[in-house]
């Protein structure tokens, strides 16, 4: 059962006041003399914000004696429990309206609109942390770009490789393709077979259910080490990233996709971990953490591990409480 203080609702977005969106937000009970925070939980293309109730459920109940930040999980338009389209959407091509700088600017308004109707407190004093999963660690970083000075924090749970075309592997079509360095057990014909697989299910023009135009991602986020993002107050974010276990990302490729395990353990994890290391760029030496490898979970961690999460969460809470926590820019 969840915490009594979880509460669902619906919000109409003040530039888009014909469509609502669906969240669940706790109301935080941190002592009045103590930095209010609001904590936001952004989704990928292949969950929804059900996967984060057990790790806003764990905030609450562990933090409920000392105090908790305020939580919100939303379903963006066309996902989950939003049943509403984007109205940007509407008379364009299918999958072919809002992008994800449209979804950014939308989280905006979304935590704006909580921040002072609901929190009761000045657009200048919103201080967010944001816990995101996939192509919604984008999300986070390009929210953190666009709206320097807002983001005091950022939990990044396997981020999506927001520059890449899901090309991972060696094109046995190039020049340079040495069929030599394929595992033994990958014949050019299985190369071929997962090479357009993947690119039929996750290319970046691929059409997804919410109608997320993803085409322009790697224009938006070209580079995984920068920019160095801003917090409040001229400073930099605290960053923690985490990472998928290796073994268990393979076994589900393998059953999902039918991707033989050497294909991922030689290519795809050694690029994604690459990946994942330059994140840590974009904040001070001393304030990234990671990246961390979530043990028995695939892609989706907060789904196979909230518990993993919320733990991640709660450190990250306390090393904000400690001051002074950043250095000025």
């Amino acid at each position: 059962m969840l915490p009594r203080e979880l509460t669902h609702d619906s919000i109409a977005l003040k530039h888009k006041p014909t469509a609502k969106i669906h969240y669940t937000f706790a109301a935080g009970n941190r002592p009045e003399e103590e930095p209010r925070r609001l904590v936001v939980f952004l989704n990928g293309l292949m969950t929804d914000k059900s996967t984060w109730l057990p790790v806003m459920a764990g905030i609450i109940r562990n933090h409920r004696d000392n105090g908790f930040p305020s939580l919100l999980a939303y379903d963006r338009y066309g996902q989950g429990l939003t049943e509403d389209r984007d109205p940007q959407d509407s008379g364009q091509e299918k999958g072919r309206g809002h992008n994800v700088a449209d979804a950014v600017h939308d989280l905006h308004q979304l935590v704006t609109q909580m921040w002072t109707d609901v929190i009761k407190k000045s657009e200048a004093e919103l201080r967010l942390i944001l816990v995101a999963n996939s192509i919604g660690c984008a999300i986070a970083r390009l929210y953190a770009e666009f709206y320097p000075g807002r983001v005091e924090a950022l939990l990044l749970l396997d981020p999506m490789i927001a520059n890449s075309k899901f090309d991972w592997w060696p094109n046995p079509d190039s020049k340079d393709f040495d069929p030599e360095e394929l595992p033994v057990d990958v014949t050019i014909d299985v190369l071929r077979e997962q090479r357009t697989k993947f690119a039929t299910f996750f290319a970046p023009d691929v059409i997804n259910k919410e109608g997320l135009d993803r085409r322009d991602l790697a224009e938006l986020l070209p580079y995984s080490d920068r920019p160095v993002l801003e917090a409040p107050q001229g400073l930099r974010p605290i960053l923690t990233v985490v990472e998928h276990d290796p073994e268990r990302f393979a076994s589900e490729s393998l059953q999902s996709m039918g991707t033989p395990i050497s294909l991922s353990m030689k290519y795809t994890n050694p690029l994604w971990h690459r990946y994942n290391q330059g994140l840590l760029q974009i904040t001070d030496p001393h304030l990234g953490f990671g990246p961390v490898v979530a043990k028995n979970c695939g892609h989706f961690v907060q789904r196979d591990d909230p518990s993993f999460v919320t733990d991640q969460l709660s450190s990250l809470l306390g090393r904000l409480d400690l001051q002074p926590h950043c250095v000025a820019v």
